[in-house]
């Protein structure tokens, strides 16, 4: 050890470990701890060593403000306690914020149409992930709603479209159905179907009339295994 990495360690021993009879009744510390550490503890026990706030800007200028000083809209500030007492406080005022808003939401929402999309048996302890890829998109224009989705396992190939009237109480023809992808691109219509088949990876509506899909091949073939294509609604 250089004489420099003695003196910053005797210097942090005398500032910190210096005996404090002040603290001579608080839990057996007899010395201030770290001063990093102690904001880190996971206790609502005021700081040993509580910051130096005096000549701090912020804090000056919300004292000489009439209008800032009781102001609602300021979090309240704790220089005796860790960062876990107000982290826990702010997590409290928060959740206290959302849960107006959640009961008002969540008490306008009404189901307007079932649609039983597939079955799994009930013996089966846990239930598979055949929903994928859910992408919504509103057409303003036309004032529908649409959601894009693929099925997992006996529907790899095809890609749902379900449109909603965004008024609940009309409907639109066609509200669901499924675009099959399949063997479409084949070059030659001696390839078989299982060696050019396409499951969908991904789909979004590019606009209100086309959907962009990414189609993998089911057959990996360098340069052909992925193919980019924009499907008209229409």
């Amino acid at each position: 050890m250089t004489q420099k990495d003695i003196t910053f360690v005797a210097d942090f021993l005398t500032e910190h470990f210096n005996e404090a009879p002040d603290l001579y009744n608080r839990k057996g510390k007899y010395f201030n701890v770290e001063r990093v550490g102690q904001y880190l503890k996971d206790e609502d026990d005021d700081l040993v060593s509580p910051p130096n706030t005096e000549g701090n800007q912020w804090f000056n200028f919300l004292k000489d403000s009439t209008h800032l000083k009781e102001s609602p809209l300021l979090f309240p500030y704790y220089p005796e306690k860790s960062l876990h007492f107000v982290k826990r406080q702010m997590e409290g005022i928060i959740d206290q914020c959302l849960q107006k808003p959640a009961d008002v939401i969540g008490k306008s929402v009404h189901q307007a149409v079932c649609m039983p999309l597939y079955k799994i048996s009930q013996s089966e302890d846990s239930t598979p992930q055949l929903f994928k890829l859910p992408f919504l998109w509103n057409d303003k224009t036309s004032n529908l709603h649409y959601v894009l989705f693929t099925m997992l396992e006996n529907s790899i190939s095809k890609i749902h479209i379900l449109r909603r009237h965004t008024d609940t109480s009309r409907s639109v023809s066609n509200g669901i159905l499924a675009v099959e992808f399949g063997n479409f691109l084949n070059s030659s219509i001696n390839e078989s179907s299982d060696s050019r088949c396409y499951s969908c990876l991904d789909a979004h509506f590019y606009d209100d009339e086309t959907i962009t899909v990414v189609l993998k091949e089911s057959v990996q073939q360098e340069g052909k295994e992925r193919v980019l294509a924009q499907l008209p609604l229409s």
